[in-house]
């Protein structure tokens, strides 16, 4: 009796060394398939950027500019009543560099960089990315 409760709590113990042992794999796949749902481009005045999510049934959808610091400087949701396109005026800000993500479900799905600047006396934007 002795013997197998012995072996019993070896095995235990053994399987478990080998449960945590083993790495955990990412749950997310490795290439998005939600690649290329959204499209950016700049207005035609040069004074901002135009967001465009190709899919209408995407779910729930917002943008959030950031500045340098990583601080919110715009957060603004897509409504799919109006149209998943968006026009932002960043001409407005400072200069610099702003991340412009785009969030969709609670899921960062697309990420560019706006560089505004003076050329002259007028102000304008710049994608990066």
């Amino acid at each position: 009796m002795k013997h197998s409760i012995k072996l019993l709590a070896m095995g235990l113990l053994l399987s478990t060394g080998l449960y945590a042992a083993v790495p955990v794999k990412p749950t997310t796949p490795k290439t998005s398939p939600i690649k290329g749902i959204v499209s950016f481009s700049q207005l035609p005045t040069k004074r901002g950027i135009e967001i465009k999510l190709n899919d209408p049934t995407a779910g729930k959808a917002a943008v959030v500019v950031y500045d340098w610091n990583n601080d919110i400087v715009w957060k603004e949701p897509l409504s799919s009543k109006k149209g998943l396109d968006k026009g932002l005026v960043l001409s407005q800000l400072d200069n610099g560099n702003y991340t412009v993500e785009v969030i969709l479900n609670k899921r960062m799905v697309a990420k560019k960089t706006a560089h505004v600047y003076y050329k002259g006396d007028s102000k304008f934007v710049q994608l990066r990315s």
